[in-house]
């Protein structure tokens, strides 16, 4: 594959529509489906209503990808979202969203995954708090170092590792079902005791659960600079691999229920790993916990490779430390935002403030996606002869549709987490003083 220098930028166009849908699928898939059934399963207690939560959570998930799509296509940059919002609010919603997600959800994320990564090792080899910590450490360090040798090299590194838990995930689905153990009627009871009215709150528990579970299908736009035929690509990328994760978790959902009925998904701890015991025995429960090794291993990767650009994006335009635009003259990557993203990360793990940080913020995710979403309207009307190689089908009711469930979201995030709600919300406004800091006038230009 011939590499291209992306215009305006030092990156190199190196990754093809494979690559852009294992760094999408990969970072998609992490432990969340291994855990999170049983939390559905504990909200709604009918199987119907269970796999329902699921296929609504993947059709929400396709539309914010689908609409998205249409910007990634027009604006095929270093940062994704950051690049939107830019173009669509001005240079203030844009810093917001890089200021929260280089300083906290990005970097939070990483050390939440690296930790969790850590302790399923823990299964194998008994690990004390401190080891916990430091394997976590490890990983971010390592991983860190491999996406700085070369996005090619990143990106080989998530092919393997999805295909892996792709495999992986395909397997524990199929076994349910092939071997003894499950029982149609473990679907049994089908729908939740009392009426339908009476299923909306815990039916919204649950959703918000499975989009969680589903989050990460925006993080091929982080890396648009280095997309061969973005116009193309990218939102293939993003379509097709919303696609492949839904089907997934749908038929994972089912299998568990199959295996284990509702009654007994509540309150796993490890839904998959007890399916997997009933079927295949000890080496069943052995074979989730590799599974969820490669999972979170390749989840922090996809997050890794990606997240560096946003920083590197906001540098490039003046928005940010210098230093972070910076690219290494023989590898072609954004070193230095990769080391600082990594430092921040393994502090945060070293801390063990990490969950804490993510619980706060985390909310913002869905506010930046109804605001990204909102841009494809905005857009449309403000710059109309923009080039558009893909235009977001449906329009404009997918992207209303997807709007409308993110406010919900969000606003069931601070009904339920206030003060959690109100703190998040604050850090973000944290990063006001820097945004007015690098809009100062200064001589010879940013």
């Amino acid at each position: 594959m011939t590499s291209t220098t992306s215009p305006a930028t030092d990156l190199k166009r190196e990754l093809g529509l494979f690559d852009a849908v294992m760094i999408n699928a990969g970072t998609m898939i992490a432990s969340a489906i291994f855990i999170v059934p049983a939390t559905v399963a504990a909200a709604v207690q009918g199987s119907a209503v269970m796999t329902l939560v699921w296929v609504i959570g993947g059709v929400v998930s396709l539309l914010g990808a689908l609409s998205i799509a249409e910007l990634a296509a027009a604006y095929p940059e270093a940062g994704g979202q950051y690049a939107y919002l830019r173009e669509a609010y001005g240079t203030i919603w844009a810093f917001l969203y890089g200021w929260a997600n280089f300083a906290v959800i990005n970097t939070a994320s990483i050390a939440a995954i690296a930790v969790g990564f850590a302790r399923y090792i823990g299964f194998f080899v008994p690990l004390t708090e401190l080891a916990i910590r430091v394997v976590a450490i490890a990983s971010i360090i390592a991983l860190t170092l491999l996406n700085c040798r070369g996005v090619r090299l990143g990106a080989t590194t998530q092919n393997v590792l999805t295909t892996l838990k792709i495999g992986a995930l395909a397997a524990i689905i199929i076994t349910a079902f092939a071997l003894p153990g499950g029982a149609p009627s473990h679907f049994q009871p089908l729908w939740p005791a009392g009426t339908p009215g009476q299923w909306i709150g815990p039916f919204g528990i649950a959703m918000v659960a499975v989009l969680w579970a589903y989050d990460g299908w925006i993080e091929t736009t982080y890396v648009g600079s280095e997309i061969v035929d973005p116009g193309r690509n990218l939102p293939r990328s993003i379509i097709f691999s919303t696609l492949i994760v839904i089907a997934l978790y749908v038929l994972a959902s089912v299998a568990y229920t199959y295996v284990l009925s509702p009654t007994n998904m509540v309150g796993s701890a490890l839904v998959a790993s007890d399916a997997a015991r009933v079927t295949m025995g000890a080496v069943g429960a052995s074979f989730v916990v590799i599974a969820i090794l490669i999972s979170t291993l390749g989840a922090n990767n996809g997050i890794v490779l990606t997240a560096a650009r946003i920083p590197y994006a906001m540098a490039r335009g003046g928005m940010f430390f210098r230093s972070q635009g910076i690219v290494h003259p023989r590898f072609g990557t954004p070193t230095v935002a990769l080391l600082t993203q990594g430092v921040i990360a393994s502090a945060l793990t070293a801390l063990g403030t990490y969950d804490q940080l993510f619980t706060y913020v985390v909310f913002a995710q869905f506010v930046f996606y109804a605001l990204s979403a909102s841009a494809v309207i905005r857009l449309r009307k403000t710059a109309p002869a923009l080039a558009r190689p893909y235009k977001t089908w449906g329009y404009p009711l997918t992207p209303i549709v997807f709007i409308a469930f993110a406010i919900w979201l969000v606003y069931n995030t601070m009904v339920e987490t206030p003060k959690d709600s109100a703190i998040g919300a604050g850090l973000i406004l944290l990063g006001l003083p820097g945004y007015y800091y690098w809009r100062r006038p200064r001589p010879g230009g940013r």
